[in-house]
C-alpha cells in the first residue's frame, strides 16, 4: 500500500509526502520543489545541504529547484536570480496513484507582484511521476496571441560521498560555455571535478551518467538540448548562502535546461514540456 499526505514543516512550509512500495519522497509547495527522493532499497537520488533551514521565501539549497522564466541572472537589473517560480507557492492540483506509482501535479499562477517580471499570460504546470525512477515534467503554455520566449532549468542536485571520485560521462561531441568564455568543444566523453565547474552545455545528447562511489545515476532529458554542470568547489562554497564550506565534496548539479540557443519560444497557444528522468543504473 502507498500513501500521499500533505504536511507542514515546523517553519510553516507545506509539503506533500509520498511513501509507497517503490519510493519515499517529499515535495514542497513553495517552488514546487522536490527535496527528497529515495527508491526503496536504494540510496537517495537527491542532495540537500544540512545548512538549509527551510525558511519561507528562500529556495531550498538542494533537491530540484525550478528556475523559471529565466535561468541565472536576468538581463534586467534587480530581477531575482533564476526567476521567481522557485520562491513562489504553487497550487496542488491533483494526486493520484497507479500501480504504486504516484503522480503529483502542481501549477503556478502568476501573482500581481510578479507582473513586473512576467507580464505574459502563460500556464505553468509540473508533474512529478514517482516510482522506482523520478520523472519531472515542466509544461509551459502560451495563452497570449503573440510569441513568448523564456529560459528554464530543473536545477537538480545529486549526492556523492566523494567528489574526487565522481565523474560525468555522455558529454562528447557537445560544446560548452564556462565563466562567460567559449564555446569550447567537449572532446572527451567524461568530466572529472578538480576545481570550480560551471559549464553550460549545448548540442548535448539526451542522457548522461554520473558515476559515484555509491553507483551510477542516469540523467535523461526530453525537449532539451542543453544542460548545466556545476560544482562550486572551495572558494565559492564559502560565499554561498545556506551551504556548508565543505558541501562541495558531497554534491554536484546536472540540470536539464532550455538555455542559450536552446531557449524556448512559444507561438501563440503553443506548449512545451521540459522533462528529466533520473534513476540508479542497475
Amino acid at each position: 500500500m502507498g500513501s500521499v499526505t500533505t504536511k507542514t514543516h515546523v517553519n510553516g512550509l507545506k509539503f506533500v509526502e509520498i511513501n509507497t512500495d517503490l519510493c519515499f519522497a517529499t515535495i514542497y509547495l513553495q517552488g514546487a520543489q522536490i527535496d527528497q527522493f529515495q527508491p526503496k532499497g536504494q540510496q537517495p537520488l537527491l542532495w540537500v545541504s544540512s545548512a538549509d533551514d527551510y525558511q519561507p521565501g528562500n529556495g531550498i539549497r538542494g533537491g530540484i529547484p525550478i528556475c523559471w522564466p529565466w535561468f541565472g541572472q536576468s538581463q534586467v537589473e534587480g530581477f531575482p536570480q533564476h526567476g521567481f517560480a522557485r520562491t513562489t507557492t504553487w497550487d496542488l492540483v491533483s494526486v493520484k496513484m497507479v500501480n504504486q506509482v504516484a503522480f503529483v501535479t502542481m501549477e503556478l499562477n502568476v501573482k500581481p507582484e510578479h507582473r513586473n517580471f512576467w507580464p505574459h499570460e502563460t500556464k505553468l504546470q509540473v508533474v512529478f511521476e514517482l516510482g522506482s525512477k523520478l520523472k519531472v515534467s515542466l509544461t509551459n503554455t502560451n495563452l497570449t496571441d503573440y510569441p513568448v520566449s523564456l529560459t528554464q532549468a530543473l536545477h537538480t542536485y545529486f549526492p556523492t560521498s566523494d567528489i574526487h571520485n565522481t565523474y560525468v560521462s555522455g558529454l562528447a561531441e557537445s560544446q560548452y560555455i564556462e565563466f562567460a568564455k567559449g564555446p569550447y568543444a567537449q572532446n572527451d566523453d567524461l568530466v572529472e571535478f578538480t576545481r570550480e565547474t560551471d559549464r553550460v552545455y549545448t548540442n548535448l545528447g539526451a542522457a548522461q551518467v554520473i558515476t559515484t562511489p555509491e553507483g551510477c545515476i542516469v540523467v535523461e532529458r526530453e525537449n532539451s538540448q542543453s544542460a548545466v554542470l556545476w560544482n562550486p568547489w572551495i572558494d565559492k562554497s564559502q560565499r554561498l548562502s545556506r551551504f556548508n564550506d565543505n558541501d562541495y565534496l558531497s554534491m554536484l548539479c546536472l540540470e536539464a535546461t532550455n538555455v542559450l540557443e536552446d531557449q524556448v519560444t512559444l507561438a501563440a497557444g503553443a506548449s512545451h514540456t521540459l522533462t528529466t528522468t533520473i534513476y540508479w543504473q542497475t
